[in-house]
């Protein structure tokens, strides 16, 4: 099949979590003898249209005013315009009459127009991966007000990009169920995050050049942003000060970096240490070297979201200290399988104890990362999302 993949954020240039994943998706897919075409944004000088290749996948890159770490109205411009952009660039080539099937990733809500476009030019099957409901969680987090107009812009547009989807997969089953008493466009499922499994020697570097040989290394590599509720980490490793041996490395970019870097120096957090975003293989072997992996989720969120930074931590066997919003069904997921310790956001002392036994214990460390990566290859391989996404493709065909 030729299937065309749409995000708002690739390859090689881009460090996050989610342009990673969707490269080890679409190598996927070309590794079970299918062809991909990715389509995604870039900015700067150049063609409306450039095309490039990437380990087998053909990547079309359409020129769109940037959409990443810029303020909040020049995003909101850059994202409206998406499918504008990429539908102008796109529209005489001749392989948009072949694709047997869009899949696109969403955010941004903005995909829908080239989503239908690209149906009515070749009658494909749509897939949406829906990862965060915007503008749901920006509401939660206190970044939009509910009720006001760009609620209401961006909520008419949300209903549209999920209207244009045949099915609509999303990261848990708890997901399924707020979206469903929501939302009746399509069918919908569980399609779990995933990573492929890399069992890969790295040279140690970051330890040394840091100074850091003689820690147990906590990390925190993703976005650093409201979603993610800095603050909360932060008090942990303000708890963990007396502990010389532990330190606290955060790795990335966002909207609360300048509160990171604000509170480091306000509680003289001399355990942390922030790095800005690395490459995707330099970020390869720095997990290599640590040993607890971190995340956190904003105790207001309603929807129930499974942090992409976390595959990576499982790939590298690499036990798991984090904290969800109440009644997010990632807890019991890692606390069942012994992967790590969750706890609802805002249970500091049961954290930080967490965060003591996984100091002082080499040997829970090494049970949990074990377990961890058991998990991932139970549940989060990518071949299983290939797997998953190809049948529902099929399933469509069959029926029409």
């Amino acid at each position: 099949m030729h299937l065309a993949l749409i995000i708002d954020d690739y390859l090689p240039d881009s460090t996050r979590v989610a342009s990673k994943m969707f490269h080890e998706l679409a190598c996927a897919f070309v590794n079970g003898g299918h062809r991909v075409t990715v389509i995604t944004p870039y900015y700067g000088r150049g063609n409306r249209l450039k095309k490039n290749h990437l380990d087998g996948v053909e990547v079309w890159y359409f020129k769109n005013p940037r959409i990443k770490d810029v303020g909040k109205i020049k995003r909101a411009f850059a994202e409206t315009v998406l499918s504008l952009n990429a539908w102008i660039a796109i529209k005489h080539e001749p392989e948009i009459k072949n694709f047997d099937a869009v899949i696109y990733y969403s955010p941004s809500i903005f995909f829908w127009s080239i989503s239908q476009k690209n149906k009515e030019k070749s009658k494909c099957y749509a897939y949406q991966i829906l990862r965060d409901m915007f503008p749901q969680w920006s509401v939660d987090a206190g970044l939009i007000r509910a009720g006001s107009l760009i609620e209401k812009y961006f909520r008419f547009f949300e209903k549209i990009n999920y209207s244009q989807a045949d099915y609509i997969g999303l990261m848990s089953q708890k997901n399924v169920e707020l979206f469903n008493s929501k939302y009746n466009f399509c069918a919908t499922g569980v399609l779990h995050n995933w990573a492929r499994f890399e069992c890969i020697s790295y040279e140690p570097k970051y330890k040394k050049c840091l100074g850091l040989n003689d820690k147990v290394i906590f990390l925190y590599g993703g976005n650093i942003g409201h979603a993610q509720d800095m603050g909360n980490l932060l008090r942990l490793v303000r708890n963990m000060l007396p502990y010389d041996k532990a330190h606290f490395l955060f790795v990335g970019q966002g909207d609360e970096v300048e509160l990171v870097n604000s509170l480091v120096k306000q509680w003289k957090l001399e355990n942390l240490t922030y790095l800005p975003p690395l490459t995707q293989s330099e970020f390869k072997v720095l997990l290599s070297e640590v040993d607890v992996g971190l995340f956190s989720l904003a105790k207001n969120h309603t929807a129930h979201n499974f942090p992409g930074k976390i595959l990576g931590y499982m790939v590298n066997s690499i036990p798991i200290l984090g904290s969800v919003n109440d009644g997010n069904d990632l807890m019991p997921l890692i606390n069942d399988a012994n992967a790590g310790m969750v706890y609802v956001n805002g249970d500091d002392e049961h954290l930080f104890q967490a965060a003591l036994t996984l100091l002082n214990d080499k040997s829970i460390r090494n049970n949990m990362g074990k377990c961890a990566l058991a998990l991932l290859r139970k549940e989060f391989d990518v071949e299983g999302v290939v797997i998953e996404i190809i049948n529902k493709i099929n399933g469509f065909y069959e029926k029409n």
